[in-house]
């Protein structure tokens, strides 16, 4: 019997260790595909392309219904709907009214980009976390708070003096903003209470199996008394059906990343991973189509963010997540060659000059990462114009075929903005 266990011992030992993919990938998927998805957008929403959002928008959501039909058969990635008890007074209790606030959000979230320039949306967007709250209250599924109402009111004075700081402002696009926040806000409050309190749970892949055949429907019924009165067949020879596709595929892509994002990380991680995701957005947008962004959106934005993340994480996580990154750079800068070398210089020349103490280092240190900062924001600060010339970034641009829509982006269709 001893021979026997050690071979089986042995032949378990010899069998390879089945590796893992490191969150970091999901992380990094979720992040290219959300803003792949943008950019790939406004490349193709261009006149001289594509420039039918709402159309577009209606394509995703029917391409989102078939390719979800199929991995429903064909894999396991939808095995999530056996848990959703659906009935006929479910969906229409539930999924129509739900599904009518998420196309509401689409729509309104798509037309903004026709008035707004995306760095400013991002910046709006900040305050989506405020109208979630403010709604819940009003429904009586969140107790109003000292504290949250403080936070709240600081997310609101970093997107004023955002908003007062944006050089191409448009009130209508503000408002469709607005709109676009508010039908969110409302959409995830009555996921709450109609389907999470019925014990309905829904990962972003199985909501899109209910939802994107209801979207689709309404989007087709707001393109048909507005985009389709100037859509031509000569527009979809023009682009490619191909071109579609493949954009059709990355829309859908950010939805399985979503997925995948949500089941390998924490909550913790998403919310850290959303805000640096829109700060890589803004930048991209300053970046590649020179956005200007003035110093009081530049602060304003900060103070927003800095309410966003004390909102989501509380003031135990951030000083938890302080200490832990403080204690990694000091470990980093402690094992260097250059750190090293600093203090066998210090250990030599101890009896002559003596070493800086350990605050002083520290302080140069935190006084070197924030002049990089500050360099890094006046590059952003000063952006420039529409390379395009003629009108400034933002402005507003005619709806249809014959309009300007080159800073149209459109919103991931489940959960991932």
């Amino acid at each position: 019997m001893a021979a026997v266990d050690d071979v089986e011992t042995q032949a378990e030992k010899s069998q390879p260790v089945a590796r893992s993919i490191h969150p970091i990938f999901y992380i990094a998927s979720w992040i290219f595909f959300s803003n792949i998805t943008i950019l790939f957008n406004k490349w193709l929403l261009d006149p001289a392309r594509f420039s039918y959002p709402t159309i577009l928008t209606c394509w995703h959501l029917i391409f989102a219904t078939i390719a979800t039909q199929v991995l429903a058969r064909t894999t396991t990635l939808l095995d999530g709907r056996k848990n959703v008890k659906m009935t006929g007074r479910l969906y229409l209790r539930a999924i129509v009214p739900i599904g009518f606030l998420f196309s509401g959000s689409l729509v309104c979230s798509n037309m903004v980009y026709l008035y707004l320039s995306v760095a400013f949306i991002q910046m709006l967007k900040a305050a989506a976390p405020v109208a979630v709250l403010l709604t819940g209250w009003v429904w009586g599924v969140e107790q109003p708070s000292q504290s949250r109402l403080i936070n709240v009111l600081f997310i609101v004075f970093g997107v004023g003096l955002a908003s007062f700081g944006e050089i191409a402002f448009s009130l209508k696009g503000f408002l469709f903003q607005f709109g676009g926040i508010v039908f969110e806000a409302m959409r995830l409050i009555m996921i709450q209470v109609l389907l999470k309190g019925d014990g309905q749970k829904m990962d972003p892949l199985v909501s899109l199996y209910y939802f994107a055949p209801v979207c689709a429907s309404m989007n087709f019924v707001v393109a048909l008394f507005t985009e389709f009165r100037f859509f031509q067949i000569a527009d979809l020879y023009k682009t490619g059906f191909l071109l579609l596709l493949l954009n059709a595929v990355v829309a859908f892509m950010l939805n399985i990343s979503s997925v995948c994002l949500i089941g390998k990380t924490s909550g913790l991680v998403m919310t850290l991973t959303g805000i640096l995701k829109n700060i890589l957005l803004v930048g991209a947008s300053v970046v590649i189509w020179q956005t200007s962004i003035t110093p009081m959106q530049f602060f304003g934005y900060a103070i927003a963010l800095g309410g966003l993340v004390y909102y989501s994480l509380g003031r135990d996580q951030i000083v938890e997540i302080a200490t832990q990154l403080w204690t990694f750079i000091r470990n980093v800068w402690e094992n260097s060659p250059a750190y090293s070398a600093v203090s066998s210089s210090s250990e030599e020349n101890s009896g002559h000059q003596g070493g800086l103490p350990s605050a002083v280092k520290r302080g140069l240190l935190v006084g070197l990462g924030i002049i990089v900062v500050v360099i890094l924001a006046a590059g952003y600060i000063y952006g420039g114009t529409d390379p395009s010339g003629g009108n400034p970034v933002g402005a507003a641009r005619p709806l249809g075929g014959g309009g300007d829509a080159s800073s149209i982006s459109l919103k991931p269709v489940a959960g991932a903005s």
